[in-house]
């Protein structure tokens, strides 16, 4: 399970560093001046939201899933909204501080404007339908058991909220995290897939309702679909179909197909994240915390991970050990909880 879980931080880490020099641009601009991404590259000096970063670094999707981590284990597994809220905007001043224009995302954005302007955290987040619950939730699959999906969307819910209390933004999150959940418990590749799916569709009942495709739906459409394609065509049909801008609807059900296409090779998926387009280090990042809870440590390339964990010094050891004590006390608390 510990070989697990670490698997589903660094896969994290590693998808977000291959799509970092690729984020915010067309497949086109990326096979221009990037070629084919066969492993971490420097970002170009005119990369629109990374420029000239060194390879290997990680980006708001990675900083912001630690970060969370640091508040679960601190509250015991409990993040107040309004600290959770403070957490994210001194979290983007450090970023600014330190130069950086990957910043808080639209939706979240929005929702620390209405904290401050003293709206309710409930309601701050009733239009956040992007993919940032989503990219930053697998501590929550970490710290979670996925033998009881109501309970682990409301975990989701409880830290989605403040920024993402949609029906598209839990949906996507939930389906994140059960299937980063499921993997560390030992399910298979296609089990936490199905878990995921499974899991949006307890989401999308939670939240304010929005509009647009339902995430469980499109997640099992896709992943039908786009079994068997082929590369070439598989590139197609995430960049032009599915779809992988920030939207929760199609990053989060992009990450989904490649997982469900390249599972198997989770090189290979990453690489492919990293250069059909758009919001390429969310949707690798996702699909690489999918494949490495189901893979293990073991799955993501080692040459990689020694490179991301070097650059951005992270150490993922302590905190994968505060979330699993949290999944062993949720678990305890299940098993002795009195039955109607």
């Amino acid at each position: 399970m510990r070989a697990r879980a670490l698997g589903a931080f660094i896969g994290l880490a590693v998808g977000d560093a291959l799509g970092m020099p690729t984020q915010s641009m067309s497949r086109a601009q990326i096979a221009n001046r990037y070629g084919q991404v066969l492993g971490l590259v420097d970002a170009i000096a005119d990369q629109p939201i990374a420029p000239s970063m060194p390879a290997g670094s990680i980006t708001d999707d990675t900083e912001q899933a630690i970060l969370l981590a640091h508040l679960l284990i601190d509250s015991d597994g409990v993040v107040d909204p309004r600290e959770f809220a403070d957490a994210l905007v001194a979290w983007e001043a450090d970023m600014v501080r330190r130069g950086s224009a990957d910043l808080l995302g639209p939706s979240t954005k929005r929702a620390l404007s209405l904290l401050e302007a003293g709206v309710p955290p409930e309601e701050a987040g009733r239009t956040g339908t992007t993919n940032g619950a989503a990219m930053r939730v697998t501590p929550i699959g970490v710290a979670t058991p996925a033998s009881d999906l109501d309970a682990l969307v409301d975990a989701v819910v409880a830290t989605a909220r403040v920024t993402h209390n949609t029906s598209l933004g839990i949906a996507a999150a939930s389906a994140v995290a059960a299937a980063v959940s499921a993997g560390i418990e030992g399910a298979s590749l296609t089990e936490a897939l199905d878990a995921g799916e499974r899991a949006a569709a307890i989401g999308a009942r939670r939240g304010y309702w929005s509009a647009g495709g339902d995430i469980a739906a499109r997640i099992h459409w896709a992943r039908g679909w786009v079994t068997g394609m082929d590369r070439s065509t598989l590139a197609d049909a995430v960049d032009l179909v599915i779809g992988t801008s920030v939207a929760a609807q199609e990053s989060v059900v992009a990450a989904f197909a490649l997982a469900e296409a390249l599972g198997d090779d989770p090189r290979e998926a990453l690489r492919l994240a990293a250069e059909i387009g758009g919001d390429t280090d969310t949707v690798a990042a996702m699909c690489g915390a999918m494949l490495g809870a189901c893979h293990g440590i073991d799955g993501i390339p080692a040459e990689l991970a020694e490179t991301v964990v070097k650059v951005n010094g992270l150490e993922l050891e302590p905190l994968v050990d505060g979330l699993l004590a949290l999944r062993a006390n949720a678990s305890t608390n299940a098993n002795t909880r009195p039955r109607p």
